[in-house]
């Protein structure tokens, strides 16, 4: 009896270990281990769970993955959307070809992975990632098949999608039919290759909503990213691509603890979403579309949606130049016909044809669809390229993307509260201020200038010959001026032209389109240069505040008379500055060259210098974090356009705080070009034995063997970054132990104290890792040895990117060696506070 009862409870025993092996779930799906309705794969983890489903309301069995410890069930991954099972008898296998498949009770295949295994001796994986994988059992690299290369209605991170321009559109994610029903639904949403690459979602073959080109940090038609940068930010574009040309737009969180998946629903909307576990539910951080200026061109061609404004009051708007290509629906509220230009467009070159084409400025927009990215020569500008193609409707030339041309109808633009990117529309000249001219015009006016001049010939002959010395003095002292009409009214030399030509012969670039002033409109304009204009005195000369007709502030800088010191930088300043076009860099609007005088005239900066602010007690409280960062970042991409994205490759060498000028908004532009350099786009380095520049803003190389580069410029990027989070100038820490701010910095962040070095007049940092990340990122800047220094591109990426892995970095050993103070061209000792190279106040 008691034999009885041991073999009784054998078999229940082995009965209940049966059972719970076909509850326990499977690591792996191999020849001998079959995945059935009712069993589940799970990954390592525990995050991924695989295994036959039946969406809500529904009797239909499916194989798909989803996440195994949230509740409802998130499913991420359908396999058989198309074929589902009607009975609990389904099976998941290794075919005898090596493939996975999904099989009824009568062994029927309904589903498989279709590839070609070079040996039949696979398994499946489900990774950690929720990516299921079809490898070889004896080399588990060798992948023939991935889940996350066949994706459904959803993209998670660590997945790729293929950009390949040769291929086409990659429509990888496709939505459920409904919210109950896994079959593939009417939308579809993936990569544009063409042109600048964009995310699409497509209605069948129309498009619904686009993203706006990539621009290497965001998608530009989506601006708000920078608003959620923890969780937005983290695409990125494989480098270099495959041998096809491909290459893979990926996601990584920035916390990889936390779940995110971006999904598109059935309805069309694609939403980012995030699991909150304290509140066991799904966070959802973005919706787009979510307004509708978002929905694809929601105004018609050629015009424009703004979000802040009524439909009914005029959310959508014409182009400057266009008018509604149908009155009464437009009136109607039905945008649907778009506008049309008001004046036809003259391609003509000719100089006897109507005056060429012009171009107006839209800014803050979400750039048109379908844009073409075009390759510049040195000598061309993306301007230029639109011009010379008569079909060529816009221009931009994009950060971070390059110049793009529009040669199609202008389509799906939004006006942005914030952000966005400027466009240049084409018009006719009559649209922009011009006039027609036609032949008969022409004639006219040569014919009435033409005997104008000849009696004016005879009339100075017959002068010289009775008074020739008074005539000459009178030359000297008295112009003939015009009116230059280019949108305001400014006097004009036509000789003063004639001598910034003079002035520039022999230089290796070409003479700058550079509108001239005369000297007495400069003097009336300054009050005779007087002190109460005056701004400030540089190393060449002095600045002062001109008022000019029409309500125009310039900043007006004057080169000493007597001077012969700064007459290179002066030139430099003309053929530098007059070719540079960005919203960082002053700009130069115009020039002044007679008899001794040699004037440049600048825009007007409200705010004088970064120094007025960053280094005095009373003014620096107003420099919040949230301006410090927008200053850091326009410094940032002020520089990545001069070494990489400007028509000239530019080295400043003088990169400083008093050559940061702040406009009213306290948006920065960077100034002073005397003593930039020109590079070619493949030279990397340059050797001088001229040293210039502000000591304890060069770099080691630069101070000691004369090398320049622009790592030279990024060395003195480090620098500023340090001060505007610190408030504390390099050079305030000369006698210490740390003999400056740079040894300083390191000494705080090898103690782990780096938040330490943030001025303690920033009253609130939101994010206080985001100042400490600029700390990180100016101690990289400022390496000694130029290998380690990144380039702007990479510190640009570093400074936005909360997911980009900073490396560490070194003990700086040349921070303490100089003496500080300022050098001038041929010097071999510093000065300190006689003669500087710029001016150190706003303009």
């Amino acid at each position: 009896m008691a034999e009885s009862n041991r073999d009784l409870t054998l078999v229940t025993t082995l009965l209940i270990l049966f059972q719970l092996c076909s509850i326990v779930s499977c690591t792996l799906i191999t020849r001998n281990n079959t995945i059935r309705d009712g069993d589940t794969l799970i990954s390592e983890e525990g995050v991924f769970e695989l295994g036959f489903f039946s969406p809500k309301n529904s009797t239909l069995r499916y194989v798909g993955i989803w996440y195994k410890n949230i509740e409802p069930r998130t499913v991420v991954w359908v396999a058989n959307r198309e074929t589902p099972l009607s009975d609990h008898n389904g099976a998941l296998k290794i075919a005898d070809d090596g493939n996975l498949v999904v099989v009824t009770c009568k062994n029927n295949t309904v589903w498989s992975t279709n590839v070609h295994p070079k040996l039949n001796n696979t398994v499946a994986i489900l990774l950690e990632t929720g990516d299921l994988v079809l490898s070889s059992d004896s080399d588990r690299d060798t992948r023939y098949w991935e889940s996350f290369n066949n994706p459904t209605d959803t993209f998670l991170p660590g997945m790729r999608v293929r950009v390949n321009p040769s291929v086409g559109e990659n429509r990888a994610f496709v939505p459920w039919k409904s919210e109950t029903d896994p079959s593939s639904g009417r939308y579809s949403m993936g990569i544009d290759p063409f042109g600048a690459i964009e995310i699409v979602i497509w209605e069948g073959e129309t498009r619904k909503w686009r993203s706006g080109p990539w621009n290497s940090a965001i998608f530009t038609g989506v601006p708000d990213m920078f608003r959620f940068t923890n969780y937005i930010h983290g695409f990125k574009l494989s480098s270099p691509p495959d041998r096809d040309g491909s290459v893979f737009l990926t996601y990584v969180p920035p916390n990889k603890d936390d779940l995110l998946r971006f999904r598109i629903r059935f309805d069309g909307i694609v939403e980012q979403l995030r699991w909150n576990r304290d509140a066991r539910n799904w966070n959802s951080l973005q919706v787009k579309p979510s307004k509708e200026c978002e929905k694809y061109n929601r105004c018609g061609n050629y015009s424009v949606c703004n979000d802040s404004k009524d439909f009914d009051s005029g959310k959508c708007s014409c182009i400057y130049g266009f008018e509604p290509a149908y009155r009464n629906q437009w009136n109607n509220g039905n945008f649907s016909g778009g506008c049309k230009i008001r004046v036809p467009l003259n391609c003509s070159q000719s100089l006897f044809a109507h005056k060429v084409d012009g171009f107006k400025v839209l800014k803050g927009m979400k750039v048109p669809d379908f844009g073409t990215v075009v390759s510049l020569n040195n000598s061309e500008t993306c301007k230029d390229v639109c011009l010379r193609d008569c079909s060529c409707k816009a221009y931009e030339d994009v950060t971070g993307i390059g110049c793009m041309i529009w040669t199609r109808d202008l389509i799906d633009m939004e006006n942005f509260e914030y952000g966005g990117n400027s466009i240049n529309i084409r018009l006719a000249a009559s649209e922009i201020g011009g006039k027609k001219k036609n032949l008969i015009f022409w004639i006219i006016i040569f014919s009435i200038i033409g005997a104008f001049m000849l009696g004016l010939c005879c009339v100075c002959i017959l002068i010289l010959w009775k008074f020739k010395k008074r005539v000459k003095d009178f030359l000297w002292k008295k112009e003939d001026y015009t009116v230059l009409d280019i949108g305001e009214k400014r006097d004009y030399s036509v000789k003063s032209s004639s001598s910034l030509n003079q002035l520039l012969v022999g230089d290796q670039v070409d003479t700058p389109d550079l509108p001239t002033f005369s000297f007495n409109s400069i003097v009336s304009a300054t009050g005779d240069f007087s002190e109460e204009n005056k701004l400030g005195q540089g190393g060449f000369g002095t600045v002062y505040k001109g008022n000019f007709s029409g309500g125009r502030e310039m900043a007006v800088k004057r080169l000493s008379g007597k001077s012969k010191q700064g007459l290179e930088e002066f030139k430099n300043e003309i053929l530098l500055i007059a070719k540079l076009q960005h919203r960082n860099l002053v700009r130069l609007l115009g020039c002044c060259i007679e008899n001794d005088e040699k004037i440049l005239l600048y825009e007007y900066m409200p705010n004088n210098s970064l120094d007025r602010f960053l280094f005095d007690e009373g003014k620096r409280i107003n420099l919040e974090w949230r301006k410090r960062w927008d200053i850091i970042g326009g410094i940032a991409r002020g520089l990545l356009y001069l070494h990489r994205d400007s028509r000239l490759k530019i080295i400043h060498r003088d990169l400083k705080s008093s050559n940061i000028l702040l406009d009213k908004e306290m948006k920065p532009k960077i100034s002073d070009f005397g003593m930039a350099r020109i590079f070619n786009y493949r030279q990397d380095q340059a050797n001088t034995i001229r040293v210039v520049g502000t000591y304890g803003y060069m770099a080691p190389e630069y101070a000691m063997e004369g090398m320049f580069s622009e790592k030279s410029d990024v060395y003195s990027f480090g620098v500023l970054i340090l001060e505007i989070v610190s408030g504390s100038k390099n050079v305030s820490f000369r006698g210490s132990e740390h003999r400056s701010l740079i040894g300083y910095a390191w000494n705080l962040w090898s103690q782990g104290k780096t938040k330490e070095l943030i001025d303690p007049t920033v009253k609130e940092i939101r994010d206080v890792n985001e100042a400490i990340r600029c700390i990180h990122v100016g101690m990289l800047c400022t390496q000694d040895s130029v290998t380690y220094r990144p380039n702007m591109g990479s510190v640009l990426l570093m400074l936005e990117s909360q997911t980009c892995h900073l490396p560490r970095p070194r003990q700086p050993t040349f921070h303490s060696f100089l003496n500080f103070g300022e050098i001038m061209e041929g010097q071999d000792v510093a000065t300190v506070n006689e003669i500087t190279l710029t001016t150190v106040v706003g303009r």
